[in-house]
């Protein structure tokens, strides 16, 4: 039974700007001060309660305690999940179209298309890399992954381009945890491809697009809710761009994979012809060390006890995911790159939480890891075993306040050409 300790409040009325300051740092810099899991504070005027652990983790995803409704700022929500998506939903509800999501992603004949499709638009764009003195991985990963996933999904391609709807979907991704007019920017244009999937899914129900009934597009589009109605066209639309967004984001876990194999030793050697429980265990280590999106947020659907602290329906609460997969307890040496710590999404615990935490099909976690995952594994395969680059001086550096994070440079490579057999 965990032990009841007090809750540290920190000093002062609001740390919405030291938060905005630290960024990925904010919470678990103040529990090691505090010597607590767990504080409390205001931030953007709102009391609210951070928490970081294993602990708090199956506090937050577990026992339908906490609904997403409310729990992001609006521009958040609006650029990663919108109102009427899955992560909005609770109880029955979030439960049945989650199973849409689970069935669609979390199964090795679809983790096998997808990676195929990769495969070959990766290759495909290799050649024309080959051909340029140099480029930005970032921004060439989002294309790839862009035209991958649009093919797996049977979203067409043809009047928004993959580069434009690239362009769009990482705006979106850009964006999510800044307050800038940028903001304003992919907002608009999240609308734009909004209103085109809303068109696309109609002219699917009314049969003036033929596409394969098992293409995901067709099946979003023809999902019914628990109370078998269509979900509205604009529902259905941002469940599209709820596949599409998030595939796209995972380009920035494969930049991180770049930059591991540049940064940690001999791991390229080590991986040369390795199979694939090498390749994942590597790419889940960069999932751990490298930082993606920081914390996840819930607002209590009821009163509970948590630890001899009560929670009241209506509070706010934070988990710190990226603190939590840094925590010494949980993890020796969290700041040293490990893949032989052999960590895996499958376990679906409350430790190894980059994207969420519990089991995927009864909680919010995300039902995406199984992709990305795989498409990291491939993509590292493919830097290691089917190319060759030169990293030249640039910087590297990823601002610990932007959320989420990138290299500042996009990870440039130079002289890119295949590797010899």
């Amino acid at each position: 039974m965990a032990v009841a300790t007090p809750v540290p409040r920190l000093e002062g009325f609001d740390h919405t700007l030291p938060f905005l300051r630290e960024g990925y740092d904010f919470i678990s810099r103040r529990c090691d001060r505090l010597q607590s899991d767990r504080f409390l504070t205001r931030l953007m005027l709102r009391p609210v309660l951070c928490t970081r652990g294993a602990e708090a983790a199956e506090m937050v995803y577990e026992g339908g305690r906490f609904t997403r409704q409310g729990a992001l700022p609006p521009t958040t929500l609006r650029l990663l999940q919108d109102k009427g998506s899955v992560q909005q939903l609770d109880g029955a509800a979030h439960l049945h179209r989650k199973t849409l999501f689970v069935d669609l992603l979390m199964n090795d004949r679809a983790e096998d298309e997808v990676v195929g499709l990769f495969r070959e638009e990766w290759r495909r764009a290799l050649s024309k890399w080959m051909r340029r003195p140099q480029i930005v991985l970032l921004d060439e990963v989002h294309l790839v992954m862009t035209r991958a996933i649009c093919r797996w999904t049977g979203v067409p391609q043809e009047e928004i381009s993959a580069e434009e709807m690239a362009a769009i979907l990482a705006l979106m991704v850009e964006n999510s945890g800044r307050i800038d007019p940028s903001v304003l920017l992919a907002l608009m244009r999240r609308r734009k491809l909004e209103r085109h999937l809303e068109g696309l899914v109609r002219s699917i129900r009314n049969g003036q697009v033929q596409l394969p009934p098992e293409a995901p597009i067709v099946q979003l589009a023809r999902f019914r809710d628990f109370k078998g109605d269509l979900l509205p066209e604009k529902t259905a639309a941002v469940e599209i761009l709820n596949i599409l967004r998030p595939t796209l984001a995972i380009g920035r876990f494969i930049v991180f994979a770049a930059m591991a194999l540049q940064e940690q030793g001999d791991w390229r050697n080590k991986l040369l012809g390795a199979d694939d429980a090498a390749y994942e265990f590597f790419a889940e280590e960069v999932r751990r060390l490298y930082p993606f999106f920081p914390l996840v947020g819930g607002i209590a659907v009821a009163s509970f006890e948590w630890r001899g602290y009560p929670i009241e329906t209506g509070d706010w609460v934070l988990l710190d995911l990226y603190g939590t997969v840094h925590d010494q307890r949980l993890f020796a040496n969290p700041d040293n790159f490990d893949p032989n710590r052999r960590l895996t999404w499958r376990s679906q615990g409350y430790d190894f939480i980059p994207q969420g935490a519990g089991v995927t099909s009864r909680t919010h976690r995300c039902p995406g890891e199984q992709f990305t995952v795989a498409l990291m594994r491939e993509a590292t395969r493919m830097l290691v075993e089917e190319m060759e680059y030169e990293v030249l001086p640039q910087d590297l550096s990823m601002p610990r306040n932007r959320m989420p994070t990138r290299p500042k440079s996009g990870m440039i490579f130079s002289n890119v050409r295949g590797r010899a057999a």
